[in-house]
């Protein structure tokens, strides 16, 4: 499956950054860092899916994926429910259906697996609804700057 390259596409940091700002009233990113910044240097993980009926990732940052040990080629083929092992991921899709109702969630915890079978936790994560400035919806993403090992 071929998938667009959003790894630093102008329009989508746009979507990201300014999605985020709108909902958590705070920045994502400070006014000089770019896409470059936010995909090759952020120090804190960046997911987002799309919109289909079984969501997969469309971007993740380095940071996210080295969490996760996934390349960003095997990333953005990756449904986003395969983030949590089977059983967490009913739980995991109530969270998401409340961001969906709500626009965020902060303060998220909860339990991921890496694509090597490493479980870990994360703590104080955000997830959001990428809305973009004209009310239109293109996903959810979500950031973690704290995980440990379990």
């Amino acid at each position: 499956m071929k998938t667009a390259d959003l790894s630093l596409d102008g329009d989508f940091f746009d979507l990201l950054v300014g999605s985020y700002a709108r909902l958590v009233g705070t920045p994502l990113n400070l006014e000089n860092q770019g896409p470059d910044w936010l995909y090759d240097h952020a120090p804190f993980a960046l997911l987002a899916h799309n919109m289909e009926v079984d969501p997969r990732f469309i971007y993740a940052n380095r940071t996210a994926q080295a969490c996760f040990e996934y390349h960003w080629d095997e990333f953005v083929i990756l449904p986003s429910r395969l983030s949590a092992e089977a059983p967490d991921r009913a739980a995991r899709q109530r969270l998401l259906d409340e961001v969906s109702r709500k626009g965020l969630i902060a303060d998220y915890a909860g339990i991921r697996i890496a694509k090597s079978g490493r479980r870990f936790q994360i703590e104080n994560g955000i997830i959001w609804q990428l809305i973009d400035e004209t009310g239109n919806l293109h996903g959810q993403a979500a950031t973690f700057s704290v995980w440990r090992d379990i």
